[in-house]
């Protein structure tokens, strides 16, 4: 069948060269898998299985990814077939498609891909967690003046703040490792859709590809996509959590603010003002984080609505934009950690930023509760009060604190000095040992909790890999034998 001229150009040209780029090698592997499986169930004799070892083995993959796409063959599964069938016994290359399809290959290799990104990015968020624990054992005295609607709120530590997105980065480790789950199953078998009445071994190939297993039902191996949303929901969730602590760390990063400051390597002067430190790292990790979101987000456009099984829709077109989507946000992850590794924080400039503003009267007012007796409503009406009285200047309070005291019916005997300590930003934080509070006691204790949750997700993922290279590894092994 010739192909038309503008259906090549627009459509088979472009997905030829992504399938080599994204696909190539995940299709050798499965090829491989599926003649050991065909050997040792005695659906393909070992004279044609030698054969065929042989011809697989021949492949260079780096001569396919140089071949240019002329129309001749459909797609790379098609031209890999033909490289296959030119260096064996034809009928003997012929016998390598028993009991499988392009559907059930096509589903396989793109989870074999994908579980590698979803692998890539909890490394890279591994690698994270460990900069902004570093940091934060190192500021759990480090006073910063929280924010909420953008204003200052309550005095809290860096520390805090810190493990609030450590938090919420185990959090996307957990997503991910759900995700990868679900998509470390392996399809292969499923055929067209339906399965096969040949005696394959499911079980066999996913082992041979490092999969934790066979998917279940044919027909849902073939048609379902939601393995994949979710891995792209988990990722996106990840982008998107990090992009706001971004703009926070870009917030801090200016003249304004003072509280961050990266490494020369990290940023950029301008071409006509030569005092600029531009932060520009962050900005990229921000711009790559949004992009990604954009693409992640692009999947569950491109599939919502289509038919429940074998179509086109999450195949060739799509895949290119899962790969882009998970490379861009696990580059910005990197990017953060890389930046944030020899960045400094200003501490003395936060502390400052923290005694202003009345920050620390929420804790005035529960003294006054817990001391005095007083109902919070009351205790927050005083405080409010004395915030007014002061007309603007707080160093004034010790001398209207009586007063307005007096004016609500109250004599709190509290002098200045305790006054003083009252209002403190460092006393706030002290008494803040709730579980999941900034004290530094309860932060030292969160700290070697999040400490210990990356040791285990760090193994978890060393066992992954490992996985990956041992099935690859034994693999190989059954290929050479069959080769002879």
């Amino acid at each position: 069948m010739a192909f038309a001229s503008e259906y090549v150009r627009l459509v088979l040209a472009e997905n030829f060269s992504d399938a080599a780029t994204l696909f190539l090698d995940p299709l050798l592997a499965i090829h491989e898998a599926h003649l050991v499986m065909l050997a040792r169930t005695g659906i393909v004799d070992a004279a044609a299985a030698k054969t065929i070892a042989r011809a697989i083995q021949s492949v260079d993959p780096d001569e396919v990814r140089r071949t240019p796409f002329d129309g001749t063959h459909e797609d790379l599964f098609f031209l890999v077939e033909s490289l296959i069938a030119a260096r064996c016994d034809p009928e003997a290359a012929g016998r390598l498609h028993t009991a499988r399809s392009r559907n059930d290959i096509d589903m396989t290799l793109y989870r074999m891909r994908l579980r590698e990104h979803v692998i890539r990015l909890l490394g890279s968020t591994c690698d994270l967690r460990q900069v902004l624990l570093a940091h934060a054992a190192l500021h759990r005295h480090t006073i910063l003046a929280a924010l909420t609607h953008t204003q200052p709120a309550q005095p809290t530590t860096l520390a805090h703040y810190l493990h609030a997105v450590v938090e919420q980065l185990e959090r996307d480790a957990t997503r991910l490792f759900a995700a990868f789950a679900v998509v470390n199953r392996s399809p292969l078998g499923a055929c067209a859709i339906t399965g096969t009445g040949f005696p394959i071994d499911r079980a066999l190939t996913s082992d041979l590809l490092g999969f934790d297993g066979p998917t279940g039902n044919t027909y849902g191996s073939i048609a379902t996509v939601d393995y994949l949303v979710e891995a792209a929901a988990a990722a996106m969730n990840a982008a998107l959590g990090l992009g706001r602590v971004v703009q926070d760390l870009l917030s801090w990063c200016t003249a304004e603010v003072g509280y961050l400051r990266l490494g020369d390597g990290f940023v950029q002067t301008s071409s006509i003002m030569p005092q600029k430190r531009n932060p520009v790292a962050l900005e990229h990790a921000r711009a790559l984080l949004s992009k990604g979101v954009g693409e992640l987000q692009a999947i569950v456009s491109t599939v919502h609505n289509t038919p429940f099984g074998d179509i086109v829709d999450t195949e060739d077109d799509l895949q290119p934009l899962v790969a882009r989507g998970f490379v861009d946000v696990t580059r910005g992850v990197a990017l953060v950690a890389a930046a944030m590794g020899d960045a400094a924080f200003d501490a003395a400039v936060m502390a400052g930023r923290a005694e202003r503003s009345w920050v620390t009267l929420t804790e005035l007012a529960d003294t006054l509760v817990r001391e005095h007796g007083l109902a919070f409503a009351a205790a927050h009406a005083f405080a409010a009060d004395l915030v007014r009285a002061t007309d603007g200047h707080p160093e004034r309070v010790f001398e209207v604190f009586d007063r307005v005291a007096e004016a609500h019916g109250h004599h709190f005997g509290i002098d200045a000095a305790r006054l003083a300590r009252l209002l403190s930003p460092e006393y706030f934080v002290e008494q803040r040992r709730t579980p999941g509070g900034p004290s530094p006691e309860e932060m030292a204790r969160a700290l070697a909790v999040s400490e210990q949750q990356l040791e285990k997700d760090r193994a978890q993922l060393a066992v992954v890999t490992q996985a990956f290279a041992d099935a690859d590894a034994r693999r190989r092994r059954e290929i050479e034998q069959l080769a002879g």
